[in-house]
């Protein structure tokens, strides 16, 4: 096999064959051979002179595949180095391949693969050499087309790759300029291949030709010229000639859904409409408008499905866009076929079609209900929200005389209404569901995407609601009528209801509200003692439970109700049904937290508090429930403790609440006294991380006054921490490094981290700093310290250094005096772990960045004060931090290493020089290291902003001690500008041998002509990178900076606009807590 490695002599393509055979057919030990073998012919970098011979002469259909994949990485990353005879010759070499394979039919259809990879490797070549060493390339194809049918169906195949490669994929690909220059090519040679296209659509009666040629034409409508499409014969050909064909319609509809969704100029108007009545000529005929859509299309083969959702996407792209050009009256008629087609499709059991379906109706519900914000008589608002707002006649509200828009869509709306609550699928609060033997289970994983579209639903609903209050009441009673008499009862259908119900939540006036309500949880409540069976009653206790926790409004408003609703969840705490009781914990401190103000008052008729009588049968109620859900409980009580304004009644509440644990707590630390033996007993260690873990959930909800309760048990808590630090120890000491592994020290170390956690907790929310720096700090840092350094690195535990960085973090220059003592301990012990690879201990190494990254925050001056050799260390680990590939721990490393610059930049002038001075050039050396490493992309917003800050510091003047020897310099005018850009120049040349000289010096000038403009900067860093052909490949990564953006502008802009409709945003999402 070795002998194809000789790159000395001719190849023997036999063998090559041989080996390809192996790898893909053989097994074991020549199979790996084989892949070895082949690994290191393909790195060769002389490798690809060996293809030619290979295409002309192999047998093998896999080992061609091998060649052309060689010469696909040559053209991507060395075409440029490569002689113009040679580029020629690659070009000559495969343009008579793929000619030679595709004219000949049968040999097309047999190589099909082959032939495609083919014509991937000749687009690579023309996104490279076309059109400035190609100019003749479009001429060349359209002349060949005409030579021979499958030739021509071939090349219509390249130019369909060629147009998605520059207007679909180029962002990525290819720097701007280049995809600017291809995508003017384009444009300026089109009309060659519009008459191609026009010729084959008007006389061919080939199908694959025909069906190519559409193929292409779907890619190109959404760039070319608008002419082409509305000024030539093209819309009529698609129409009459291939829409009510078989073979042709979906990729004719599909090509109508991107002419159906251009958006353009009014000139046009009279165009769309007549596109819009002949195509639904058509498809009335097609599909005839009675026709049971979900029957049809889970009865339907594969292409009959495939026409029903391209006519979603035509229905859906061409209403988006173009509603108000078919919403006359002539066109009536028309507009509500095409809406109850979309109804009917929207019933159909596909989720992508319902989602194409989805957002169009999000888009129609949204602009009727912005109509109705409109109306000038707001007097008259309050009547639409009652659905009184009709004149006499009966014909709705009409606007300055004419007639509202969502009066056309009645019926529409009512119909839609259905489909909504019908399909309502699963919000994330609801815990049980359905699995698919048909049994009620609890959920363990969330689906992403039944989120997304829950969303999606529910914003419809709650703008149809306000549409028609009345009319979306009537339908939910309906349903849930028919639920309670049984005609519709089924799992599915209650849940759907419920889910539907829940998510209106807000989107009726309170009055409508209460009395719906009211309605809905009796029948509901009803229907759960009337149900037999532990799977109907869990069904109908999560539907109880989503709807009251998606309804705090009308719980803060009747407390009777509210007392009701909490009391049963308090029986739901003891349904042993998987998933009911940890729905009921959920739903009670969501409650807890909308509603904590309400179980602290003394109510109207009440002798008591309500939260008194819930801690009086504390332990009756959460008998039942599993630690974790006892954790959940505490801390949705401590919620309604928080919200007791009286400091000793809120004192004597929370004695109250941790009771139990303290009891436990008391009575093991009386043992303790007495013997140290008790944690010997793995129960009690058990007990003992149960009750800290208890008082984490409490201390979370209850805040800065969890102190008393806190200071309760504090010094046992310390004492406890080095009486179990002292037990680890001793069984490392005496076990070796397996004892970390050990059940025994394993629970020992959950009593360790749940202490840290407590203390993390407390100083997360505290408020007087002061206090916790006097009187708990000492103590902590003395018990955990010590420990932490004298410990064996793996029972050494991360959240010392969680705790440390929060500490740190909350209390600032107060702490400055403990900051070397904290290094001391922490510091090189934990580097020593972490500097060995990028893999061990993943905790301690975000605990230890994220220490030092507080430390330079907010504790800056400490920093200054370690010695030298120490300060080295802190600057070698945190670029040590940004070299990872974990992105978290990188981008941590490039925040702290700009903070750091930052800092020192606003430090005397003296600092400053002594820092830029030992350190600027190296840290430059390694931001560029990680920046041309493809395994580092998705650092690449941060990289560029240290990269900036770094250069403006020298382009500015702000360095001024100079950053080279001058001994070594002869130039006596040299300044640190000239020096770096010299530098900088030399690093890039060293590294990337190919890129021309005149190109790195013209970047490093733009580098520093943009360095304080840091959008321009990151197009000069981002297109020089794109350039490198080494970093080609998937570059998505260094435009995350830009999707982060889009992303967090779009979630900001939904949320300003759901706030301004009532009912949009979620309880859960509402900062309402003043009316807590």
């Amino acid at each position: 096999m070795d002998a194809i490695l000789d790159f000395s002599k001719d190849l023997d393509v036999g063998l090559l064959d041989q080996v390809v055979q192996a790898f893909y057919t053989g097994s074991g030990e020549q199979q790996q051979q084989a892949q070895r073998v082949l690994t290191q012919f393909q790195e060769n970098p002389d490798s690809w002179q060996r293809v030619p011979a290979v295409l002309e002469t192999s047998n093998n259909l896999n080992t061609k595949y091998i060649a052309l994949q060689i010469l696909e990485k040559l053209i991507q990353t060395r075409w440029k180095t490569l002689p113009a005879e040679q580029q020629n010759g690659i070009r000559n070499f495969i343009v008579q391949l793929t000619v030679d394979t595709s004219s000949d039919e049968q040999k097309m259809r047999r190589e099909k693969g082959y032939l495609n990879k083919l014509n991937l490797v000749l687009v690579q070549i023309l996104k490279q050499a076309w059109p400035k060493d190609w100019p003749s390339f479009i001429p060349e194809i359209v002349t060949s087309s005409r030579t021979n049918l499958s030739l021509c169906e071939n090349n219509m195949i390249i130019l369909k790759l060629l147009s998605e490669e520059i207007f679909d994929f180029s962002a990525e690909q290819m720097t701007q300029a280049k995809t600017k220059a291809l995508k003017q090519s384009m444009c300026n040679e089109f009309s060659d291949i519009f008459t191609l296209c026009n010729e084959v659509l008007e006389k061919a009666n080939k199908p694959s030709l025909i069906n190519a040629t559409l193929e292409t034409l779907l890619r190109f409508l959404n760039w070319i010229p608008l002419g082409y499409i509305f000024e030539t014969q093209i819309i009529d050909f698609l129409v009459s000639r291939f829409l009510e064909v078989p073979d042709y319609r979906n990729v004719t509809l599909k090509c109508l859904s991107e002419i159906g969704g251009l958006i353009v100029g009014p000139e046009f108007n009279s165009k769309f409409v007549t596109l819009f009545q002949v195509v639904m000529t058509s498809v009335n005929r097609m599909v005839p408008p009675g026709t049971d859509m979900a029957a049809a299309y889970a009865s339907s083969d594969d292409e009959d499905q495939q026409l029903i959702k391209n006519l979603a996407l035509f229905l859906a792209n061409f209403l988006h866009n173009h509603l108000r050009l078919i919403e006359t009256p002539e066109n009536t008629e028309l507009l509500i076929n095409a809406h109850l087609y979309l109804i009917k499709i929207s019933t159909v059991d596909d989720r992508e079609v319902f989602k194409i379906c989805l957002e169009y109706w999000g888009k129609l519900v949204s602009e009727l209900y912005e109509e109705l914000q409109s109306l000038p008589l707001n007097d008259i608002n309050p009547l639409i929200n009652l659905n009184l707002g009709r004149d006499m006649n009966g014909s709705g509200l009409a606007l300055n005389g004419v007639p509202l828009r969502k009066n056309i869509y009645a019926d529409i709306l009512s119909n839609l209404r259905l489909v909504m609550i019908e399909k309502m699928v699963k919000p994330e609060e609801v815990l049980i569901v359905e699995n698919d033997e048909g049994e009620i289970v609890r959920e363990f994983m969330k689906e992403s995407d039944t989120i997304v579209l829950y969303k999606s639903m529910r914003e419809v609903l709650v703008y149809l609601t306000h549409l028609d209050v009345s009319d979306t009441e009537m339908i939910m009673t309906d349903k849930l009528s028919k639920q309670i008499d049984g005609s519709e009862w089924s799992w599915n259908n209650l849940n759907t209801l419920c889910w539907a119900i829940g998510s209106i939540s807000g989107a009726m006036n309170e009055e409508t509200e209460k009395r719906f309500l009211v309605t809905v949880i009796k029948d509901l409540l009803g229907l759960t003692e009337m149900k037999r069976g532990k799977d109907n009653k869990a069904v109908c206790a999560s539907d109880i439970m989503y709807i009251v926790g998606q309804y705090p409004r009308f719980l803060k408003a009747h407390w009777k109700f509210l007392k009701t609703v909490v009391n049963k969840l308090f029986e739901f705490m003891h349904e042993t049904h998987e998933g009911v009781q940890d729905m009921a914990c959920d739903t009670f401190i969501k409650i807890a937290q909308k509603c904590r103000r309400h179980f602290v008052m003394q109510q109207a008729g009440e002798h008591e508090p309500f939260i008194d009588e819930i801690l009086r049968t504390l332990h009756r109620i959460t008998v039942d429930l599993a630690p974790q859900q006892v954790h959940t409980f505490y801390e949705a009580v401590g919620y309604m403790i928080s919200a007791q304004p009286n400091k000793p009644t809120q004192e004597r509440l929370i004695e109250k609440l941790m009771e139990l644990p303290n009891n436990a707590w008391d009575h093991l630390m009386k043992q303790a006294a007495q013997s140290v033996d008790v944690l010997s007993n793995p129960e009690n260690v058990k007990i003992m991380s149960n009750i800290l873990k208890t008082n984490v959930s409490a201390c979370t909800s209850i805040g800065p006054f969890f102190l008393p309760q806190l200071g309760r048990i504090w010094l046992d808590m310390l004492g406890l921490y080095k009486a179990v630090s002292g037990i680890i120890s001793e069984q490392v000491a005496q076990q070796g490094l397996v004892a970390t592994k050990t059940p025994k020290v394993r629970s020992l170390r959950t009593i360790k981290k749940e202490i840290l956690k407590l203390v993390e907790t407390y100083v997360r929310k505290a408020e007087d700093l002061d206090g916790v720096n006097k009187n708990l700090i000492p103590g902590l840092l003395e018990a955990i310290l010590t420990d932490y350094q004298q410990n064996v690195p793996a029972a050494r535990d991360a959240e010392v250094l969680n705790v440390m960085a929060t500490i740190v973090s909350k209390l600032g220059p107060l702490l400055s005096a403990q900051i070397a003592p904290t290094l001391d301990a922490v510091f090189e012990p934990t580097l020593g772990m972490i500097n060995q690879d990028f893999a061990e201990y993943p905790e301690h190494r975000v605990g230890f960045f994220k220490l030092l990254r507080a430390i330079n925050l907010t504790c800056f001056s400490s920093l200054l004060e370690l010695p030298p050799q120490q300060f080295k260390l802190v600057m070698d680990s945190v670029v040590w931090a940004f070299k990872h590939t974990m992105r978290d721990i990188a981008d941590t490393g490039l925040n702290i290493a700009f903070e750091i610059v930052n800092n020192f930049a606003s430090s005397s002038q003296e600092i400053a020089n002594q820092f830029y001075q030992q350190y600027l050039l190296s840290m430059l050396g390694d931001v560029f290291y990680v920046l041309t490493d493809a395994d580092h992309k998705s650092g690449f917003k941060m990289q560029a902003i240290l990269l900036a800050r770094l250069i403006s510091l020298v382009e500015t003047g702000a360095v001024q001690a100079p950053l080279f020897d001058p001994a070594q310099v002869n130039d006596s005018s040299m300044t640190n500008v000239t020096f770096l850009k010299g530098y900088i120049e030399d690093l890039l040349r060293n590294a990337f041998g190919h890129v021309h000289s005149a190109s790195i010096h013209s970047f490093v000038g733009l580098m520093f002509d943009h360095s304080s403009d840091p959008v321009k900067f990151k197009f000069t860093l981002r297109d020089f990178l794109i350039s490198l052909k080494e970093f080609s490949g998937d570059n998505a990564e260094l435009f995350i900076d830009e999707k982060e953006a889009d992303a967090m502008k779009k979630a900001k802009e939904e949320r300003e606009s759901a706030m301004r409709v009532p009912g949009m945003l979620k309880p859960a999402q509402l900062d309402d807590d003043q009316d807590l």
